[in-house]
C-alpha cells in the first residue's frame, strides 16, 4: 500500500519536476531492516537505496526514503522514489526517472527513453546522454554536458546551462511562479534564473520566458525564437559573471 502511494504520488507530480540533495537512510547499530541500503536484488522498498548491479536488467525499481543507483550498462524499465537522488551509469539504460525531492543524475552516453522529472533537486547530463522525453524541474540546476533532450526543457526556478555542443529539441520553457501547487513545493531561491546556451549548443523551438531571466548565448550556438527575454551574446566557453 505504501508503495502504491509513494508512486503514485510520484507520478502526479512528475509533471512539475525537481530536487533537493536528500539523504540516504542507514542502519542503526546491527539493524538490517528497512533503513539499511539494499542489495542489487531488491527492486522495491520503503526506507531504503536500491543499487542495481552493472550489466543487470531490471522492471521497475523505486522507493520511498533512498537513492537509486543503476550501474554502467544496466537497464531499468523505470526508477522512482520521493527523497532520493537517482543516478545512472555509463551507458545504462531506463524508460523514464521519476523523483521529488533529490538530484538526477545521467552518465557518459547513458539513455533514458522518456521522461525525466523532479521537483526539487538538479538536473545533469553527461557527454553523449540521451533523453527521449522531456527534462522538467520546479528548482535546481538543470546541465547539459554535449548531451541530448528530444522533449524539450521545463523549469521554474532552476538555472539552466545548455552546454557546448548540447542539442534540445522541443525548445525551452520557463514557468513563472504562480500556481498554488508549485507555491507550495517551491523551497528555492526567489533569485533571477541564468539561462546559458553554450558554444556549438544547438536549441531547436522556441524559447519562452514567462518571467524574467538573464539569458546568454554563445556567438556558436544555433537557436529558436525567444520570446519573454533579451539575449546576451558572448564569446569564448562561458559568459561573464
Amino acid at each position: 500500500m505504501i508503495r502504491c502511494v509513494a508512486i503514485t504520488f510520484v507520478a502526479v507530480l512528475g509533471a512539475l519536476t525537481g530536487c533537493v540533495n536528500a539523504d540516504d537512510s542507514h542502519p542503526n547499530g546491527n539493524q538490517k531492516d528497512a533503513t539499511s541500503d539494499r542489495t542489487s536484488g531488491d527492486t522495491h522498498s520503503v526506507n531504503g537505496s536500491i543499487h542495481v548491479s552493472a550489466g543487470q536488467k531490471k522492471d521497475d525499481v523505486s522507493t520511498v526514503n533512498g537513492s537509486i543507483h543503476i550501474a554502467d550498462n544496466a537497464a531499468v524499465t523505470g526508477a522512482q522514489t520521493v527523497n532520493g537522488n537517482i543516478s545512472m551509469g555509463a551507458h545504462a539504460t531506463a524508460d523514464e526517472l521519476h523523483t521529488v525531492n533529490g538530484s538526477i543524475t545521467l552518465g557518459d552516453a547513458a539513455n533514458v527513453a522518456h521522461a525525466i522529472s523532479a521537483v526539487n533537486g538538479s538536473l545533469t547530463l553527461h557527454t553523449g546522454a540521451e533523453v527521449g522525453g522531456a527534462l522538467t524541474n520546479v528548482n535546481g540546476k538543470i546541465m547539459l554536458q554535449a548531451a541530448h533532450v528530444a522533449g524539450g526543457i521545463k523549469t521554474v526556478n532552476g538555472n539552466l546551462d545548455v552546454g557546448s555542443n548540447s542539442h534540445v529539441d522541443g525548445g525551452i520553457l520557463v514557468q513563472k511562479d504562480s500556481s498554488d501547487v508549485i507555491w507550495f513545493f517551491h523551497w528555492g531561491s526567489n533569485a533571477m534564473p541564468k539561462v546559458v546556451i553554450g558554444p556549438g549548443a544547438v536549441v531547436q523551438g522556441n524559447l519562452r520566458f514567462e518571467r524574467e531571466v538573464h539569458l546568454f548565448v554563445s556567438d556558436t550556438a544555433t537557436i529558436g525564437p525567444v520570446i519573454g527575454a533579451t539575449a546576451v551574446k558572448f564569446s569564448g566557453e562561458k559568459p561573464p559573471e
